[in-house]
């Protein structure tokens, strides 16, 4: 889509007048901003607190895969989650709070806690993470 005009924002506004007219049209609709501008987390807390499905993410890296939205297994969804943080290289969480994070905003619905722990135990029995007074390190294919 190519925008009109230019300007600092110009960027911005359209896509948030674009995200408003999508939403309107399709309110099952989830939207991915892919920036590392954080002032569109306004933005995005506003919608959300409208009941519209958006996140920001900073690489397309980031973006949950289809399978993951729809893993069912412990195998599958531990599969979509090594495959998502070897794709990270080296920009990947190094604490575990931030990893249970970022495992929960992988999937469409939110994991349970014990969930989590399930996942985290079983990525470390896999021996895909090590965890070591709360830093995490990785030994992913």
């Amino acid at each position: 889509m190519k925008i009109t005009g230019a300007g600092k924002n110009a960027l911005d506004f359209h896509i948030a007048y674009y995200i408003g007219e999508l939403a309107a049209k399709d309110s099952g609709a989830y939207f991915h901003i892919i920036s590392r501008d954080t002032g569109f987390d306004t933005l995005i807390k506003h919608l959300k607190l409208r009941g519209i499905k958006i996140q920001r993410e900073r690489d397309l890296v980031e973006i949950p895969v289809v399978r993951i939205s729809t893993a069912t297994s412990s195998d599958d969804m531990v599969s979509a989650i090594v495959k998502n943080l070897a794709g990270r290289g080296q920009s990947r969480p190094r604490k575990v709070r931030t990893l249970t994070n970022t495992i929960n905003s992988l999937f469409t619905e939110k994991l349970s806690e014990q969930q989590l722990i399930s996942i985290m135990k079983d990525l470390e029995q896999r021996k895909y993470i090590k965890v070591n007074n709360g830093n995490v390190s990785y030994q992913l294919p």
